[in-house]
């Protein structure tokens, strides 16, 4: 169970990423979930942190999906997916958090990776599942625009759940991650993995679930201090319903670094770099 949901999840990552000026290149995480629509349609919506697409200032984005030939090597298969109709942006975030949302057409491979929405927490999954400060969760991305290998594979890394209390999700919308950001991991995932050695509440087996989504790093002056801020799932969830939702301008809503309230010293975590 646990490694299955560990590849799965690497399978839905991606990097997402667009050229700017002098060479250099915006670069963040995102990954893909199966939604279909109200009729019953399927539907892979990739979903990234806001922020990742604010720092975009051209209409296309380009995706690093990942093919297998008929030998079983890997292949980096980039594609461009628009995220801005001459200028205005074609994309859903979340009003209130880091969270963005956009309905893709991805290849059959891919549409078949996307995970489905169960795997994301509802609201105060500590709570349920008997977790708390301390607790060890994954974390996938392209830290600094770096991937796992050639084909383009995101990097599994690891952290401490570090701060306290951690939900419910409307006080506490965010909780902090021991381990070390950098530009280019925003809109990875943040998930637990099933561990048939691992135990919850009331020594359950440990559900894996996906816990949420990788925003900001805190900084004090120019100092990384190796602490990750993670958007929890709810927030997610919220996000991928409003694309059902009658359409609204994205221009007329904004999220102003959203996590400042919660911490006082964050940085974005969408790379500018070579």
């Amino acid at each position: 169970m646990a490694l299955a949901m560990s590849v799965d999840l690497i399978d839905a990552t991606v990097q997402i990423e667009q050229p700017i000026a002098d060479g250099r290149r915006t670069v963040g995480t995102g990954f893909l979930l199966a939604d279909p629509t109200p009729d019953g349609k399927p539907r892979t919506v990739l979903v990234t942190a806001d922020h990742v697409f604010e720092k975009m200032p051209g209409d296309q984005a380009t995706i690093g999906y990942r093919i297998q030939d008929s030998g079983g090597a890997w292949h980096y298969a980039p594609e461009k997916i628009t995220i801005r109709n001459h200028g205005k942006p074609v994309w859903t975030r979340h009003q209130n958090r880091d969270v963005a949302a956009i309905t893709i057409t991805a290849p059959p491979a891919f549409a078949k990776a996307a995970i489905p929405m169960n795997w994301l927490a509802g609201d105060d999954p500590f709570r349920q599942r008997g977790l708390g400060p301390g607790d060890v969760m994954l974390a996938l991305g392209f830290p600094q625009g770096l991937s796992a290998n050639s084909a383009g594979f995101p990097i599994l890394r690891s952290g401490h759940v570090a701060s306290y209390p951690l939900g419910p999700s409307s006080s506490f919308p965010t909780f902090l991650l021991d381990f070390r950001v950098f530009p280019g991991n925003s809109g990875g995932p943040v998930y637990v993995d099933g561990d048939p050695a691992s135990s919850g509440a009331e020594g359950q087996p440990l559900t894996p679930f996906i816990a949420g989504m990788l925003t900001q790093e805190v900084e004090v002056g120019d100092e990384n201090l190796g602490i990750g801020i993670v958007t929890q799932a709810k927030f997610i969830r919220e996000t991928v319903a409003e694309l059902d939702a009658p359409a609204v301008d994205p221009q007329t809503i904004r999220t102003s670094s959203p996590a400042t309230a919660d911490h006082p010293h964050i940085a974005d975590t969408a790379s500018v770099g070579r």
